[in-house]
Order: C-alpha cells, then structure tokens, then sequence
C-alpha cells in the first residue's frame, strides 16, 4: 500500500451532506441514481450519480446523511454534470454501502 503526506490527505474536502432527493437514472451505463445533496449554507447543494441502486430506494434514500468529497472537478456522466463523489464501500456481493455518519452532525461538517 503506497503512503502518503498527511498534507495529501488534508486536500480532500470529504464533508457530510443531507440527500434531499434521490430519483433514478436511466442514461446511466450502470444503474444509478441522481442525488440532490445539501452540505448546508456555506457550501450549498450539490448533484451526484451514484451507483447505490442495490441496496438502496430512493425514498430511503431521501433525508439519509452520507459523506462524499466535494473538492473534485466536476464530471459530466450522460445528461447530468456531477458535481461531487458520494463515498461508499463494497460488499461481497460487490455492492456499494454508503459511508455514513453515525450520529447527527451539522450538515458541511468536514471530516475529522
């Protein structure tokens, strides 16, 4: 496993966002959703693909606090301009488990 700087580390914006929709996403290659995530007022809303369709629906989805990183450029996927990167982990089934907080946190909190 390569190491790197503790500076390297200190550039990645991972913060916690609230999802305010989740609605599917048909153009996309591999199914996916397209979130609506609000990182409070500082940072404001953002929009994201991700690929949770496995163990997720997206009214479940709706309220859920997730962490993705916000200091990415944005990538165009299909139609959607995806403007941050929902973090996850996969399962033995090699589906993708949001990273969530734990506990109630205010929404654009950075990790720690």
């Amino acid at each position: 496993m390569e190491q790197i700087a503790w500076d390297d580390f200190a550039k990645v914006e991972l913060r916690v966002g609230k999802i305010l929709t989740a609605k599917p996403f048909p153009e996309a290659r591999k199914p996916a959703y397209i979130l609506e995530i609000d990182f409070g007022s500082e940072l404001g809303t953002k929009r994201s693909s991700a690929q949770i369709t496995h163990l997720y629906k997206p009214d479940e989805l709706v309220g859920k606090l997730i962490v993705a990183v916000i200091n990415f450029p944005r990538k165009q996927i299909g139609p959607v301009m995806s403007e941050c990167l929902v973090t996850g982990f996969y399962n033995e089934n090699g589906e993708v488990a949001l990273c969530i907080p734990d506990k109630a946190v205010p929404l654009g909190s950075k990790l720690a």
